[in-house]
């Protein structure tokens, strides 16, 4: 089992950045991978960028590469997505996930191929 806490939201303005964290416990970090979704109000559940198991390999979503960027501490256990340039429509509530494995391929931009899950926390920005 693993826990996943996300930190880091709040309310900014476009044009702005954020850092947020997903912190890990429970298990070996460093056999998950990670994965960081975000869903809006009436929309569905969206990928915005995911990382392999020893952050060798990331794919991110059209919209959000050259924007955000997904980095890992395995000794921290603990993923982060730095977000920049920030737009109203990144407003959502974003969500880490992790699944355990060292297989890692463009499939893991699917929110059904992680087993567990965060809190989510809201990042809202303001035009």
């Amino acid at each position: 089992q693993v826990q996943l806490v996300e930190s880091g939201g709040g309310l900014v303005q476009a044009g702005d950045s954020l850092r947020l964290s997903c912190a890990a416990s429970g298990r070996t970090f460093s056999n998950y991978a990670m994965g960081w979704f975000r869903q809006a109000p009436g929309k569905e559940r969206e990928f915005v960028g995911a990382n392999s198991w020893n952050g060798g390999n990331t794919y991110y979503a059209d919209s959000m590469r050259g924007r955000f960027t997904i980095s890992r501490d395995n000794a921290k256990m603990t993923v982060y997505l730095q977000m920049n340039s920030l737009k109203p429509e990144d407003t959502a509530v974003y969500y880490c996930a992790a699944v355990r494995t060292y297989y890692f391929d463009s499939y893991y931009r699917t929110a059904v191929k992680y087993d567990y899950w965060g809190q989510g926390t809201q990042v809202t920005v303001s035009s």
